[in-house]
């Protein structure tokens, strides 16, 4: 199996791709938690749409970046993650997030803001507050 020996052995590569992977994670969780105000009603002020078409930018910025760090952090240990039920458990929510994510814009959400598109943001904000958590817990388990 291919390992980035030099990316795990090198004194500030790996610190750089987590400090750019938790930039990552906090344009991914803090413009979703932007719309899931929203969506429960907060700031109805401003126009859900315009504020969604911003803010899922750049979850998606958030998300490519996570998506590329997180690969390479992957690279310079496969087996010791794949073996950590930390990292397991997170893999499982993050398809569990999308999931959430595609049925909830299949299905018009942002246009209903009904009680069914509140579950589904509280049920999103509470999946990726359990990934952070267990991005966390990968270091320690």
């Amino acid at each position: 199996m291919l390992t980035f020996t030099a990316l795990a052995s090198h004194p500030w590569a790996y610190p750089a791709l987590e400090t750019i992977h938790l930039f990552g994670v906090a344009l991914l969780i803090g413009n979703l938690v932007l719309v899931e105000l929203r969506v429960w009603g907060l700031g109805s002020v401003l126009a859900v749409r315009p504020l969604a078409s911003l803010c899922l930018r750049l979850v998606g910025l958030g998300a490519l970046l996570c998506v590329i760090t997180g690969l390479l952090m992957f690279a310079t240990q496969p087996a010791e993650l794949l073996a950590n039920r930390a990292f397991t458990l997170k893999l499982l929510l993050l398809v569990a997030a999308a999931t959430n994510a595609v049925w909830f814009h299949l299905r018009g959400s942002l246009d209903r803001l009904d009680f069914v598109a509140r579950f589904s943001a509280l049920v999103s904000l509470l999946i990726w507050l359990s990934v952070l958590a267990l991005g966390r817990w990968i270091a320690y388990v």
